[in-house]
């Protein structure tokens, strides 16, 4: 089967099984290693990617569902010249990365979020990391991160 979507800004055609998870794809084929594949069973979040705006974990979706849609990673989310999304500096500066498994999908994650609420307070944040979970951190430094970044004013700096 031939599926063709949008993969950060580019046409992507696949042709393979539909049923294959599109974190494979990216990987794979695709060499896009910032999305991570840990669990495999959409518990962690690692995995996640925007699929039409939407933050979703791409070890379950089927690369077969894609077709016409629009799908950005964690090394599109950065506009620019900038090296970083400034949702990402924000977690470096409150030194949030560890060992960086879960560091892409929390950003994806995150920014999806704060497109749609631009001024969360802590506890919004807080539900919207539902879903990603961190073995290193204390999840208290990704909350400080995020509401500096809303402090600085960067929400319309958001992907999308």
């Amino acid at each position: 089967m031939t599926v063709t979507f949008t993969l950060n800004g580019g046409t992507c055609r696949f042709h393979g099984d539909p049923m294959t998870p599109l974190v494979d794809l990216l990987r794979n084929e695709r060499y896009l290693t910032g999305t991570k594949a840990v669990c495999r069973e959409g518990f962690c979040g690692a995995c996640t990617v925007e699929v039409d705006g939407a933050a979703v974990m791409s070890c379950l979706k089927p690369v077969g569902l894609l077709a016409g849609s629009s799908v950005t990673t964690i090394e599109a989310l950065a506009t620019g010249e900038a090296a970083m999304h400034p949702l990402q500096a924000a977690f470096a500066e409150a030194d949030v990365v560890q060992c960086g498994m879960c560091f892409p999908g929390m950003v994806m994650s995150l920014s999806a979020f704060l497109r749609d609420t631009p001024a969360p307070d802590r506890e919004a944040v807080k539900a919207a990391m539902v879903g990603n979970i961190c073995r290193c951190t204390g999840y208290e430094r990704i909350v400080d991160a995020v509401m500096a970044f809303v402090a600085r004013g960067q929400e319309g700096a958001t992907h999308g």
